[in-house]
C-alpha cells in the first residue's frame, strides 16, 4: 500500500500537470479511485479479472481511451508524446509498471465525462462520480466499502 501523500506528490500531481489537468479535485478523485480499486496500490492485477494497475483499468477501457479520445485530440496526443513518451497506444501492461502513465489514463477516463469533477472535500460526491463514471452501476463497489477503503487509505 502506498503512502497517499507520496502517491499524490510524486505520481498523481506530476501526471496531471503533464496533462494540463491538475486540480485538487482531480487529485482527490484519483486517490479515491486507487484506494477503492486496488486497496491503495496493493493489487497491480485484478484477482480473477483483466483489470491492471493501481486504478484497475481494464485493457478494453485503456484501448478505447486511446482510440476514441486521445487519438481524436491532437493537443492531447502531443502531451502524451511529449510527457509520457508514447505517440501511439502502448501495451496496456504499462498500466502495471508506469504509475504516472496509469494516473494519466485514469484522469483521461474521467475527462470523458460531461459533468465537472466533484469537490475534493465532498466524499459523497466523489463516490457518486466514481460509481457513475468509473465503476459503473454493474461494478462491484458499494458506497460503504468504498468510503471505508478511502478513509483507511488516507490514514495509512
Amino acid at each position: 500500500m502506498f503512502k497517499p501523500e507520496q502517491l499524490r506528490e510524486f505520481i498523481i500531481k506530476p501526471a496531471l500537470q503533464d496533462l494540463v489537468m491538475d486540480s485538487i479535485d482531480a487529485e482527490e478523485l484519483l486517490l479515491f479511485t486507487c484506494a477503492v480499486e486496488s486497496i491503495g496500490g496493493t493489487y497491480l492485477k485484478q484477482v480473477n479479472g483483466p483489470a491492471l494497475g493501481i486504478y484497475q483499468m481494464e485493457p478494453a477501457t485503456h484501448n478505447d481511451i486511446w482510440q476514441n479520445y486521445i487519438n481524436e485530440k491532437s493537443s492531447l496526443t502531443f502531451l502524451m508524446v511529449t510527457n509520457f513518451d508514447c505517440g501511439r497506444m502502448p501495451s496496456e501492461e504499462r498500466l502495471i509498471y508506469d504509475l504516472r502513465y496509469a494516473s494519466a489514463m485514469c484522469r483521461l477516463h474521467y475527462a470523458r465525462a460531461k459533468e465537472p469533477l466533484p469537490p475534493a472535500q465532498d466524499v459523497d460526491a466523489i463516490w457518486n462520480y466514481y460509481k457513475t463514471y468509473y465503476n459503473t452501476v454493474d461494478g462491484a463497489a458499494s458506497k460503504i466499502h468504498a468510503i471505508m477503503s478511502y478513509r483507511a487509505f488516507l490514514k495509512a
